[in-house]
């Protein structure tokens, strides 16, 4: 499963000081391999098995480098390379499977990843890839800070809540309609009808208070992710308003 381990300390030792990278791999043993040469090259390594707890980390701390594994259990590697360069576009991404053929390889980068390694895994030439990757990444350009940076938004494809300040927050399916129609109407209350026809695909069997707890749910959500507030009001006998930015 990984080759050039005994030999890591000595030839790439120090490349990574002070990386921040998540390794996702749902191999426990692998994941550990790797994520203890990485720290021995100097990074700050965290190991998760799976998507989920790699975007719960994300919205508390960011990451430079991601290696992350294509067969992973619910979202595969390939969803999660592109939902990354939507909510990360910053970060570098290393692709690891065993599917060597070049169709991989090529959906691999079109889906998001910067490289693309091969199992069995070579650890030195790991190491050596993600620091050419960083060196990288640290020369180009800072990107220019948008005027949303100011303001609540959604990002293209809805599936991400971005504070002021570009906090992130990855959406649900209900959060993302609910926000949605609000967004769509913003300023002005949207009716409760509307906003439960948002969330789901049978109105007629939802509960309205569902409404209420899936609010609740998002109120506390974004205020853990963005450290403020979501502008969202009840409005007395109608339904939401999101409040238009100051």
């Amino acid at each position: 499963m990984v080759v050039g381990v005994a030999a890591v300390s000595a030839a790439v030792g120090g490349l990574l000081d002070g990386a921040r990278i998540a390794v996702v791999e749902d191999d426990p043993e692998l994941c550990a391999i790797i994520v203890d040469e990485l720290r021995h090259a100097g990074a700050q390594v965290l190991g998760v098995g799976s998507a989920e707890v790699l975007y719960r980390h994300l919205l508390g701390q960011a990451c430079e480098l991601v290696v992350l594994d294509v067969g992973l259990p619910g979202e595969d590697g390939y969803s999660v390379a592109r939902y990354l360069r939507q909510i990360a576009p910053q970060a570098g991404i290393v692709m690891l499977t065993g599917r060597g053929a070049s169709a991989d390889m090529a959906h691999g980068l079109v889906q998001g990843a910067d490289l693309y390694l091969v199992k069995p895994l070579d650890v030195e030439l790991l190491i050596a890839a993600l620091s050419s990757l960083r060196r990288r990444l640290q020369s180009s350009p800072p990107a220019a800070t948008p005027a949303s940076a100011t303001d609540w938004h959604l990002s293209e494809d809805g599936w991400t809540l971005l504070s002021p300040g570009l906090r992130k927050l990855a959406l649900t399916e209900a959060e993302r309609g609910l926000l949605k129609a609000l967004f769509a109407q913003r300023g002005a209350p949207v009716d409760r009808e509307t906003l439960i026809a948002a969330v789901t695909d049978a109105p007629w069997e939802f509960d309205p208070h569902r409404l209420e707890v899936l609010v609740h749910r998002l109120r506390a959500r974004v205020n853990a992710a963005a450290q403020m507030p979501l502008p969202l009001r009840a409005v007395r006998g109608q339904g939401y308003l999101l409040a238009d930015s100051a």
